[in-house]
């Protein structure tokens, strides 16, 4: 495929280089293969379930050593809150008030969650604040139907000339209502960080936003930044990051040619939350807590949620010590048979390594080397809730091109459902991920690992967009904690579906750990 001067000249200013590009061309070319399930990650089969002692062990274990550590919540928040709005933006396209009613239009579409809306709106957070700017846009509001009265409410939140809630950072919307005030997102995380995520008082928080709200999130934190440190009695240290362009990909035609823009350019698009992986990779903190900007909870219930984020964080601190002892004695030699014995358990039953069936075959030296290989990487704890309804992606073993076996998050789209046998191990996952990680991502000497090493490049995905009414192929990078940490080792820890509450659509704020009553 050629490329002219000016497409060179495009690429080399997004910071990306030519041999990248026909890397991800040559992708669309041979296809992302599915991933090969082993089989289901399960309690005591890669799913570790904490008794209530270990779970205080650990929950003491990370309160005793925090102070020493430096510790930072990573919070991806990227996006607008456009998909949790889409079904009222479908309903003020197409709702035509003079042929139906709102029933019937619930009815034909068989759109639950708008009918779910209607009957719970002076539940939701906002309630009042559209009500107060519906009366400023509609004076004469209480003289409309109950229909219309319906109808200029969703129109006052999501009309681009009035609250416009549906460009508004997902971070930024309102989704607790107490009291005396309306609580953000972003105001949550805040509050939650201050109970698992600080150290000697002051908690470090980093949010990957878009660039177009940084003004927004620090307007929001200079108004809250005073009330959440006199409550949590905690300094809170905000920064910023974002999407870099160097992470775009390049997108193709059906036909797998470059899609161009209409003067010509070349289309790039942003590669999914995979991208990100160069922003954490930016951090330097020894622990660092991976959770989405909208799954937070409602004051009452923050300090059982942080429970089982400690009891994570000090699962995390035990093993890495562990795992920096062994790496410590074998760098300095002198490692015996026995050693060697222990550290190879020590890889089987607490990192879930399945190591070499050719291991024992090695001479000393390269089993030396084989084991400090297989500690020496990042670590990562994440907590996996019960499947509650249908199985999605989650948790499992999997089967790479080598025959190397290793647990993975998997997403079902990775999956070959058409193959009976894979979705017969898909139907028989018993927890899915949350996105609830504690992160190691220094080696025993202190030194960060440079994470783009640990990933897997075909664990990417390729999906189907349009753009201006026509057909592209866009391809997103391997998942930020899929492919991305394909090489990390790996823990799997059952928890409870409290510390999972997202919001992904408007009427997940009406659920109980949104609610303050």
């Amino acid at each position: 495929m050629k490329f002219t001067e000016k497409d060179i000249q495009q690429i080399d200013k997004k910071g990306l280089t030519l041999a990248q590009i026909h890397s991800q061309l040559e992708l669309f070319e041979t296809g992302v293969p599915f991933v090969n399930l082993n089989s289901a990650a399960t309690i005591d089969n890669g799913i570790v379930k904490c008794s209530d002692a270990s779970k205080t062990h650990y929950i003491n274990y990370f309160d005793a050593k925090r102070n020493g550590f430096s510790i930072a919540k990573f919070v991806p928040a990227s996006g607008a809150a456009t998909r949790m709005f889409k079904t009222l933006f479908r309903f003020i396209d197409e709702y035509v008030p003079e042929d139906e009613t709102i029933n019937s239009f619930v009815n034909k579409h068989k759109d639950a969650d708008l009918s779910l809306f209607f009957v719970g709106m002076e539940k939701l957070p906002f309630y009042d604040r559209v009500l107060e700017q519906l009366k400023a846009f509609y004076p004469d509001y209480t003289s409309f139907s109950k229909d219309r009265q319906k109808l200029v409410f969703v129109k006052t939140m999501m009309d681009e000339d009035k609250m416009n809630y549906g460009f508004y950072p997902k971070g930024l919307l309102p989704f607790h209502e107490y009291k005396d005030h309306l609580a953000t997102a972003f105001e949550e995380h805040l509050f939650e960080a201050s109970l698992y995520a600080s150290t000697n008082n002051i908690a470090f928080l980093h949010f990957t936003i878009s660039e177009v709200y940084k003004e927004m999130f620090d307007d929001e934190f200079t108004r809250i930044q005073d009330i959440v440190e006199h409550k949590t009695n905690t300094k809170f240290n905000i920064s910023f990051s974002y999407q870099k362009e160097s992470t775009d990909t390049i997108a193709v035609t059906p036909e797998n040619e470059l899609f161009r823009e209409d003067d010509g350019q070349l289309t790039f698009r942003p590669s999914g939350h995979g991208a990100l992986l160069e922003n954490l990779n930016q951090l330097d903190s020894d622990v660092i807590f991976i959770k989405n900007i909208d799954n937070v909870v409602v004051y009452k219930y923050e300090d059982e949620v942080a429970e089982y984020k400690k009891m994570l964080g000090g699962m995390l601190l035990e093993i890495q010590q562990e795992v920096f002892q062994h790496l410590k004695h074998l760098e300095n030699g002198e490692v015996s048979e026995e050693d060697i014995l222990n550290i190879s358990d020590f890889l089987v039953n607490k990192l879930n390594v399945v190591i070499s069936s050719e291991f024992e075959k090695y001479s000393t030296k390269h089993q030396i080397e084989y084991l400090f290989d297989r500690l020496n990487r990042p670590i990562r704890i994440c907590g996996m809730v019960k499947n509650e309804g249908e199985p999605g992606g989650g948790p499992f073993w999997v089967k790479d091109e080598k025959g190397q076996i290793s647990l993975q998050i998997v997403e079902s789209a990775q999956i070959d459902t058409d193959n009976k046998k894979q979705n017969e191990i898909l139907m028989n996952a018993t927890h899915f991920n949350p996105v609830d990680l504690v992160c190691g991502i220094k080696n025993f000497k202190g030194e960060v690992f440079n994470l783009q090493e640990f990933v897997d490049p075909k664990t990417a995905f390729i999906t189907k967009k349009t753009k201006a009414g026509k057909d592209l192929m866009a391809l997103e990078l391997p998942g930020l904690w899929n492919g991305s940490m394909a090489s990390w080792n790996t823990i799997f820890v059952e928890v409870p579906l409290i510390t999972f509450n997202p919001v992904k659509t408007v009427t997940d704020l009406l659920k109980p750990t949104h609610q303050i009553e």
